[in-house]
């Protein structure tokens, strides 16, 4: 296993996480939508925001403590949902999950995952929230919120960004796609992991066989060869504020609505009766050509932040990027590549690293800010007090 206390920071892991995976695997989650122009975008757009730090002040007793939705999380994050982390690694949500209740801040599982949403909440515990892929049919939707309201998974985000299939023209060439194909690029690419080999792919055959996407509707359930299944992910092009409305009514707890980059799709939200948006682009893997989440924010914070919690992801990497969109008006953010990096690299401890780095570099920023608590996060911590143009 490699040595976490070398990873000094997420890109660190990231590299890691390459040398382990097959490049396949690897760029499914690395990459971003046709040209990635939005990918890149992501992290432009955070590294142009320059900070105003503050001296003179007491800062002490700073902490980073918040809540979402009544619940206290040890800093203003929470992990994102990401499809197939248990390709990356074995058990992979559930190791994940383990390391977010370890630290103190929410998990979120994807409807896409490889593990039962009841496993991943039987084994791991913490403040468990669901992300949901909406389908046409609100029955086939209705049986999953079912299974995850009985599972005690407290917070439901439905993503509202996918209703129809992205163009991530890698994943053809690499073959990764379900059904995956079989080429001589992809077998050589396999053979030359033999690490993830037997750690990931030979324990799946060993403890049940192929891979399974198993939170989908039992009519829709599928392993990685296909078999079973009419379509894998729904494409929803239906996905309108009266079906978000329906879905809300549901569901007894906290509800968002993720991808949103518009004030006027947050404002329909809100009148919905949602509790939270997701400012996000789906990390890039989307649209090509869409704003950057953080550009986004500003926007959004204006229209609805009085009404709603906002939470941000897509392209954070530091922590000074966590202060950033603090400041711009987020009370939180998701955390997606930066710990499946680590749990890739490590399993829980890998997870529990990457959320470490980022939680101590966002202390760091703080008190170089002159910021005691979360909540002193605001607009006059920017150069010039607002997103630059």
């Amino acid at each position: 296993m490699p040595k976490l206390d070398h990873a000094y920071n997420i890109e660190d892991l990231r590299r890691l996480a390459r040398r382990r995976l097959p490049r396949g695997l690897f760029e499914f989650v690395d990459r971003g939508a046709e040209d990635e122009v939005t990918l890149r975008a992501n992290r432009a757009a955070f590294e142009r925001i320059a900070l105003k730090p503050r001296v003179l002040q007491d800062i002490s007793g700073r902490s980073l403590k918040t809540a979402f939705f009544g619940k206290d999380a040890s800093f203003p994050a929470a992990i994102a949902p990401t499809g197939a982390v248990g390709l990356m690694r074995y058990d992979g949500e559930v190791a994940t999950a383990r390391a977010a209740a370890e630290i103190g801040i929410p998990y979120t599982l994807s409807t896409a995952s490889i593990a039962p949403l009841e496993d991943v909440a039987q084994r791991a515990g913490g403040d468990l929230w669901f992300q949901l892929y909406a389908w046409p049919e609100l029955s086939l939707s209705e049986e999953i919120i079912r299974r995850a309201r009985r599972a005690g998974y407290r917070v439901l985000m439905v993503t509202a960004d996918s209703v129809v299939a992205s163009n991530r023209e890698y994943n053809r060439r690499n073959a990764f796609t379900v059904p995956i194909r079989l080429t001589a690029r992809n077998f050589l690419d396999v053979a030359g992991h033999p690490g993830w080999v037997a750690g990931v792919m030979l324990r799946h055959l060993l403890n049940g066989g192929v891979p399974e996407f198993a939170n989908l509707p039992a009519e829709f359930r599928t392993d990685l060869r296909g078999k079973g299944s009419k379509r894998l992910m729904p494409g929803n092009v239906c996905l309108t504020r009266d079906i978000i409305a329906r879905l809300r009514d549901m569901w007894d707890g906290p509800f968002l609505v993720k991808g949103i980059l518009n004030a006027e799709d947050a404002l329909l939200a809100a009148d919905c009766g949602v509790d939270g948006v997701v400012v996000s682009n789906h990390g890039g893997r989307n649209l090509d050509g869409a704003m950057a989440s953080i550009d986004a924010l500003p926007a959004v914070a204006q229209a609805v932040g009085d009404r709603l919690t906002i939470l941000l992801d897509s392209g954070i990497r530091r922590g000074v990027d966590i202060a950033k969109a603090m400041a711009l008006g987020a009370d939180g953010v998701l955390l997606g590549r930066a710990p499946l990096w680590g749990a890739t690299v490590a399993g829980q401890a890998g997870a529990l690293h990457a959320m470490n780095i980022l939680r101590t570099e966002l202390d760091r920023v703080m008190g170089q800010l002159g910021c005691a608590g979360v909540a002193e996060l605001g607009a006059h911590c920017i150069a010039g007090g607002a997103m630059p143009a």
